[in-house]
């Protein structure tokens, strides 16, 4: 274990499975204490005791983040558990893809409660404290849809593009006290939902073959790859970075065609 991160309590939502998870492990090999959330209580318990049987600082708790005030309350917690927070990162999210004219209320409402309304309940429950104590940093795990859209994939693409606004905002307000607001941009990455992305097609080795395809590096991210980003984005290596976004995503977004 080295100590990047050292003095570092962080909120990781969405921390039970993919991305989420590669990040708390990442953090907490880099010597920070973690609070853990995930709607998957039992997913979650499972993670988070073999992060702590590792050696790993943290708490966790099962909690949806479109319930503001089971946020405050997680982030109260946090604070008995592990000490005042002086970092969020904001991971949980879901896919809701859809041809706009067909996509229902529901879907619609679902999308931005969870990929933005979830996220901003979470950045006002820690911001109080963060400020309070002299600073920090918060991590909003956007993505390619952010700036990119691929078609049927409505409306998510313009929640992750809402999400980025809000980094962009929270950042600019807040940075004179001593607070970076910055959002990380994954592309295609190697978790289970671009898995069951894949599986939704009537060939899904086809469907896998064709988004390798359109990466310069012919592979997509590892879970990992994506946490190492968001370890040096949380972390003091980058002081004077905010209410910016970090793209990677293997040159993906930069080729016009593959």
């Amino acid at each position: 274990m080295s100590n990047r991160l050292s003095g570092k309590r962080i909120l990781i939502t969405g921390a039970a499975q993919g991305i989420g998870l590669a990040i708390a492990k990442a953090c907490a090999a880099e010597g920070a204490s973690l609070f853990l959330i995930d709607m998957d209580g039992a997913l979650l318990t499972r993670e988070a005791e073999a992060l702590k049987a590792a050696g790993a600082a943290l708490g966790y708790a099962a909690a949806d983040i479109t319930d503001a005030a089971r946020i405050q309350a997680m982030v109260a917690q946090a604070g008995r558990e592990i000490g005042q927070l002086n970092a969020l990162i904001n991971n949980a999210g879901v896919n809701v893809f859809s041809e706009p004219l067909a996509t229902s209320d529901e879907e619609w409402q679902r999308c931005f409660d969870i990929n933005l309304k979830g996220a901003w309940n979470c950045c006002k429950a820690v911001l109080p404290g963060i400020i309070a104590g002299g600073g920090g940093a918060i991590l909003n795990i956007a993505s390619t849809h952010a700036f990119t859209i691929i078609p049927h994939t409505f409306p998510y693409p313009l929640a992750k593009h809402a999400l980025l606004g809000m980094t962009k905002s929270l950042g600019l307000e807040y940075a004179a006290r001593g607070v970076r607001v910055n959002a990380l941009a994954p592309g295609y990455v190697a978790t289970q939902k671009v898995i069951d992305y894949w599986n939704s097609f009537a060939d899904p080795e086809v469907a896998k073959a064709e988004t390798l395809r359109l990466h310069p590096g012919g592979r997509i991210a590892t879970p990992e790859e994506i946490a190492l980003a968001a370890v040096f984005m949380i972390s003091d290596e980058c002081p004077f970075m905010n209410a910016t976004c970090l793209t990677v995503d293997g040159g993906l977004s930069v080729q016009q065609h593959p």
